[in-house]
C-alpha cells in the first residue's frame, strides 16, 4: 500500500503573545515575552505569582454566550483556534465530504478549572452534592474535539490524545497516519490547555517545577541559560489543518509545508525527570528521521522542548548532539517557550506552527532571556540567542516531551 503525502493547509493560534497566528508569529520574531503577573486569582500565598496568560480574550466575542458557558476555557480556546485554522485553509464546508474529515486533538489535563471550581463549591456547602449538570462534559479532555466536530458536522475519527506535554504532538502524529493510510482526507488537529488556575499553579509549585522569578516575570523563562530555575506556565491553543496532498491540490489550497514524519518513544526512566543522557530523546528523533526517510544532515531547524528546567534543557541538547553529530552546529536551534511559556498539552501544536512559519518566512525566532552561559551546554550549538535569525529552512523538527517519559517528534518540509 502506498502511503499518501500529507500537507499543512491551515493554521490557527491563540497564545499568550498573540490571539491569531499572524499576531503570534509577529511576536515570536520580535522576541516578545508573554509572562506577567497572574490576573485570574489572588496569588499572595503562592510561591509563583506569574504565568503566560492569554490576554484580551472574551469567549463571547467568538462563541454564543449560552454555548460558551458550557465550556471550560481549554475548550473555548480550542474552538477559537480551530475556527481560525479552518478559515485559513479555505476549505468549503458545503462541499467537503464530512465523513472523511476528522478531529484529533491533544490536551494534557483538560478542564482543570471546572473540576477545581466544582469541588471548591461543594466543599463550601452542607455536604449535599449539588453539582453543575455540565460539570463532567466541561471537564473531560475529549470534549474539545467533540465540540469542534459538532459545530462543523465533521464525522471522521474524533478523539483526544493525552500524554502530558506531548499530547498535541501525539495528536498530530495520529492525524498524519490517519491521512497517510487513507482513512481521512482532512484532519483538524492540535491542542489546547488552560491550567493557569489555583490547582495548576499550586500543583506545579509543589513539584518545584516552576520558576519563582517573581521580581521579573518577563525574563523568567530562560531556556539554556545557566540561571534558569524552572518553567513558566502558559495557556492557549494551536490548530493545524492536515490534508492529503492530492485533496489539497485538487481544491487549489495554499500549502504551508509537508509533514514528512513523526516519531514516538518513552524514556522509561522517571515520572517527571528526563533521562540524564537523553536516551529516550535520542530514540524519538532517530525514529522521526527514519519515519520521514531523511538523513540528519537535511534538518535545518529544531524547535526544542526547551522548558527552562535545569535538567531537561541539558539532556535534550546532549541528545541533539548525539543524533546529529557534527551537523548539530549547523542547525538553528531555539526554544519558543522562552516567549510563550509552557502550554503543556498545547505546546507541541503552537511550536509546530512556529516551525511551519519558520519554513514559510525563512526566519527562526529567538530564544530570549539568555544572559549567562551554561558550561554544561556545547558552546558551538547555535541556540538562536536573543535575536531572530534569517536563514533558508527546508526541513524543521519540533520536539515535545511529557511527564511519564512520553516523547514525540514531528518533521516538516518545504514543499518541493
Amino acid at each position: 500500500m502506498e502511503l499518501k503525502r500529507v500537507v499543512v493547509t491551515g493554521l490557527g493560534a491563540l497564545t499568550p503573545i498573540g490571539n491569531t497566528k499572524d499576531q503570534y508569529w509577529d511576536a515570536l520574531v520580535k522576541g516578545k515575552s508573554g509572562a506577567a503577573p497572574i490576573t485570574y486569582f489572588d496569588t499572595e500565598k503562592f510561591k509563583t505569582k506569574f504565568a503566560c496568560e492569554v490576554k484580551n480574550f472574551n469567549a463571547t466575542d467568538f462563541l454564543d454566550r449560552k454555548e460558551a458557558r458550557k465550556m471550560d476555557r481549554f475548550t473555548q480556546y480550542a474552538m477559537v483556534a480551530s475556527d481560525e485554522a479552518i478559515s485559513d485553509s479555505g476549505i468549503d464546508l458545503e462541499k467537503v465530504d464530512k465523513l472523511r474529515v476528522g478531529v484529533i486533538w491533544g490536551a494534557g489535563i483538560g478542564g482543570l478549572e471546572t473540576f477545581q471550581d466544582e469541588v471548591l463549591n461543594f466543599a463550601k456547602g452542607d455536604g449535599t452534592p449539588r453539582f453543575n449538570p455540565f460539570f463532567i462534559p466541561k471537564m473531560i479532555a475529549d470534549i474539545a474535539p467533540g465540540n469542534i466536530s459538532i459545530k462543523h458536522g465533521f464525522m471522521g475519527p474524533n478523539y483526544t490524545t493525552v500524554s502530558a506535554c506531548a499530547s498535541s504532538a501525539n495528536a498530530m502524529i495520529d492525524a498524519l497516519n490517519t491521512i497517510r493510510l487513507g482513512h481521512c482526507d482532512v484532519v483538524v488537529t492540535g491542542g489546547s490547555e488552560a491550567a493557569v488556575t489555583i490547582a495548576g499553579m499550586g500543583g506545579f509549585n509543589a513539584m518545584h517545577a516552576l520558576s519563582t522569578r517573581n521580581e521579573s516575570p518577563e525574563t523568567a523563562s530562560r531556556p539554556f541559560d545557566a540561571t534558569r530555575d524552572g518553567f513558566v506556565l502558559g495557556e492557549g491553543a494551536g490548530a493545524i489543518i492536515l490534508e492529503s496532498y492530492e485533496h489539497a491540490i485538487n481544491r487549489g489550497a495554499k500549502i504551508y509545508a509537508e509533514v514528512i514524519g513523526g516519531g514516538l518513544s518513552s524514556d522509561a526512566h522517571h515520572m517527571t525527570a528526563p533521562h540524564p543522557e537523553g536516551i529516550g530523546v535520542i530514540a524519538v528523533m532517530k525514529n522521526c528521521l527514519d519515519n520521514a526517510g531523511i538523513q540528519p544532515e537535511e534538518v535545518d531547524h529544531i524547535n526544542t522542548h526547551g522548558t527552562s528546567t535545569p535538567l531537561g534543557d541539558v539532556a535534550e541538547l546532549k541528545a541533539i548532539s548525539e543524533v546529529f553529530g557534527a551537523h548539530a552546529k549547523n542547525i538553528s536551534i531555539n526554544s519558543t517557550k522562552s516567549m510563550t511559556g509552557h502550554l503543556l498539552g498545547a505546546a507541541g501544536a503552537i511550536e509546530s506552527i512556529a516551525s511551519i512559519l519558520a519554513i514559510e518566512h525563512g526566519i527562526v525566532p529567538p530564544t530570549i532571556n539568555h544572559t549567562t552561559v551554561d558550561e554544561n551546554i556545547d558552546p558551538e550549538l547555535n541556540l538562536t540567542l536573543n535575536q531572530a535569525q534569517k536563514r533558508s529552512v527546508k526541513v524543521a523538527m519540533s520536539n515535545t516531551f511529557g511527564f511519564g517519559g512520553h516523547n514525540a517528534c514531528v518533521l516538516f518540509k518545504k514543499l518541493d
